[in-house]
Formats: C-alpha cells, structure tokens, sequence
C-alpha cells in the first residue's frame, strides 16, 4: 500500500529511503549540536524537548517535519552535518521551508557538493499519513511516496 504526495522542490533528487517522523518543529541546532562538536561518524538526535526523535540517528534517513524551529544558526548546521557526512539524505516539509533550513541545505550543494533533498508544501496530510520506519521515495519533480508494508497474518 503507497500514498502519494506532491510538494514543491527546493533541493531535486531521486532517493529511496527510510522515514524518520517529526511532528512538532523540529529544532536543527539541539538535533545535530552534540554530534557535529564531537564529530562523531551519525548524527544521533540530542533535542530532549522533542521525544519523537530524541535519541534517533539521523544520517541518511528522510526527516519527515512540519518545519525548523530555534536558533538562526539551523542552516549553518545543517550545512555542517553535511559537510561532516552526517546529514539526512532528505528533508521532507508539511509547511513551507524556513530560510534558515533553505539557506543550509542550498550551501551544503554548492560549497560542499552534498544535495539533501529538500521538498516542502507536502501538507499535514503527509504528516498524518507517514510513520517512522516507512520506506519513502522520492522523485525529482517532488512527488513523494510513502510505502506502507502490509503485514501477513495466518
């Protein structure tokens, strides 16, 4: 079973990937601080005020929220993360993206040739519809599909 939805491309890309869910803003400096400081090889959610991912690793992953929230230097973090390989391979907005997000994920493309797919203005229904662990894809016009495995009883 699949849904699909349709948002407005900041960052083209093609990628398949596994969905971690926010659904309150999501915080880029608490999320990714600790572990861009200690350099660390993942990015492990450290934003105690948001338990959905709290704890979460984040690299690679498609990061599923409504939008950032916090600190005006959430684009440099993000730009970091990815400079430091351990950025989301995805940003997937229910809303429409923030400067500061759009700034990070636009620098890490040019100054560090490292796209993170950005798509925002998918609506609260996608919010609604996906949930962490679900297999996204993702295709450069901004279509996104949640891929929903349906479960087996006898």
């Amino acid at each position: 079973m699949s849904e699909e939805y349709k948002g407005r491309v900041i960052i083209a890309g093609r990628l398949e990937g596994e969905a971690v869910v926010s659904r309150k803003g999501f915080n880029t400096l608490a999320s990714f601080q600790k572990s861009a400081m200690s350099k660390k090889k993942e990015a492990i959610c450290g934003d105690q005020n948001n338990p959905e991912v709290f704890g979460k690793n984040l690299t690679g992953k498609v990061l599923c929220l409504p939008k950032t929230i916090g600190s005006t230097t959430g684009g440099m973090v993000l730009q970091t993360a990815a400079h430091l390989g351990i950025a989301p391979a995805a940003l997937l907005f229910s809303e429409e993206i923030d400067s500061l997000a759009a700034s990070g994920v636009i620098l890490a493309e040019i100054w560090d040739d490292n796209r993170i797919i950005t798509i925002d203005q998918l609506g609260s229904g996608f919010l609604e519809a996906v949930e962490d662990g679900d297999k996204i894809e993702i295709d450069d016009t901004g279509t996104v599909r949640i891929i929903k495995e349906k479960t087996q009883q006898n």
